[in-house]
């Protein structure tokens, strides 16, 4: 299974552009050093939540929206070893290629799969979450994930996939750990569905609650399900090996 690197992206409005040509110069790099698949992915759907929420994890001014992108590995050695000549490579100089959106705010961790569902392509629409577990939860978590990955397959998602961090910084203005208000033994969790588009996930919806596999509410979930941020993303790159 793949090893993902994911992101979180405040970008004012007014450079949406600007944000894709920067992707179109950038994420190749990522496909030419090894690489299987980067998407980058804008908001549509995204709800303000009382205490977390996609906006709040990225400090988002009122005139910014919110990027749920990542990074496709074959594994953690092939991304290690191809951040590491990343990082050299005199076309990531941000001197001559400036990103459109405050770096400073940017999110990022790298992230085991433990779950993976359907195959990849080219999705209209894609509903992603980050979440926090407890560090024993892995296999309470990877069963979890599986049922809900069956459900969503079910119901005409294409590709699900569910992981757990592994490689995920803290950060001095914005993490994934202040995004999801995790606990000092608490592990990121990272994941997504893709869908055909937003109709087909909106007409799949109340399909899947009252699908008799759905775990009920008041069950004993392995996610800190009150502080999890959720929200449906618009692709807007996409590149495959």
């Amino acid at each position: 299974m793949p090893y993902i690197d994911g992101f979180i992206i405040a970008c004012p409005e007014a450079n949406k552009d600007k944000f894709i040509a920067h992707a179109g110069d950038i994420d190749p790099l990522f496909i030419e050093y090894g690489a299987a698949r980067v998407l980058e992915c804008w908001q549509e759907n995204v709800p303000k939540g009382e205490t977390t929420d996609f906006f709040k994890a990225v400090q988002a001014q009122e005139d910014e929206a919110v990027l749920f992108s990542w990074v496709e590995w074959p594994d953690k050695t092939a991304r290690d070893s191809a951040m590491e000549k990343m990082m050299q490579d005199p076309r990531m100089d941000p001197q001559d290629n400036p990103m459109p959106f405050d770096g400073k705010r940017l999110i990022f961790g790298g992230f085991e799969t433990v779950s993976e569902r359907g195959n990849s392509g080219s999705p209209g629409y894609v509903q992603g979450y980050v979440g926090s577990a407890s560090g024993g939860a892995r296999d309470a978590y990877r069963d979890m994930c599986d049922t809900m990955a069956g459900i969503a397959m079910d119901h005409g998602a294409l590709r699900a996939l569910d992981c757990w961090g592994d490689d995920v910084p803290d950060g001095e203005v914005t993490d994934f750990q202040r995004a999801v208000k995790a606990g000092q033994d608490a592990t990121i969790v990272f994941g997504f569905v893709e869908w055909p588009s937003r109709a087909a996930f909106e007409e799949a919806m109340p399909k899947m609650r009252e699908d008799k596999r759905m775990p009920a509410p008041e069950s004993d979930m392995p996610i800190d399900g009150k502080h999890m941020i959720y929200g449906g993303f618009l692709p807007v790159v996409t590149m495959t090996k």
